[in-house]
């Protein structure tokens, strides 16, 4: 099974009160329950893809006292807090894979991956046979910031547009333009990483919900 999270910030003990507010007592706290929901899913085998900023710590015996106790393949799309990577001492080990940019397949469907949201990504267009989108972009970056907010507008006014393309049978027909970006910013799934099809779900909801007075 592969599953996916975004910027977890593991040592980041100021996301308690600013930002994120995400309300622990402490940093310890923080990073005791996000373990505790990582591994209450994750199996040996299964595969997490970390949509950057993992952790924030200065000291890389604690990245890798994390990584450690942390179940599962992981795999790392660099974000722009993931220094320890390359500090001395860091055990590149305990990833399957560490880039900038990646591109899979996740059942019969191709998966953008990269730690800042790409607004008009690769395979956007393609659509499968009964004319779903076949193309998500995953991201993280901006966590539920108004910048997030920004991004659910432009969705929505891409989706909201037409363009003219010929059919199988060379027939000419509108379609509106496909525009899968989804959010995998941890706090939307309680810290748990999530397969493409959770995801998928938990994006549609909350997005049906967003308001902007909540972002000001």
């Amino acid at each position: 099974m592969r599953y996916y999270i975004a910027d977890l910030h593991f040592c980041h003990d100021k996301l308690n009160d600013r930002m994120d507010c995400r309300g622990f007592e402490s940093g310890e706290a923080m990073n005791e329950y996000m373990i505790t929901q990582w591994n209450s899913r994750v199996r040996k085998q299964d595969e997490v893809v970390i949509l950057g900023d993992f952790c924030m710590s200065k000291k890389v015996d604690i990245a890798n006292a994390i990584l450690e106790r942390l179940h599962g393949k992981k795999c790392l799309i660099i974000g722009n807090h993931d220094h320890f990577i390359s500090k001395p001492g860091f055990d590149a080990s305990h990833f399957e894979w560490i880039t900038h940019y990646r591109e899979l397949n996740d059942n019969n469907r191709k998966i953008i991956l990269c730690h800042y949201p790409v607004m008009c990504y690769n395979g956007q267009y393609r659509r499968n046979a009964k004319g779903a989108p076949k193309t998500y972009m995953l991201y993280g970056h901006v966590h539920n910031t108004y910048d997030e907010y920004l991004l659910n507008e432009f969705q929505n006014q891409t989706r909201a547009c037409k363009r003219s393309v010929l059919s199988k049978d060379g027939k000419e027909e509108e379609l509106t333009i496909p525009c899968q970006m989804i959010n995998c910013f941890c706090m939307f799934s309680d810290y748990v990483p999530l397969t493409l099809d959770e995801w998928i779900e938990v994006d549609q909801k909350r997005r049906a919900v967003i308001k902007r007075e909540d972002y000001i």
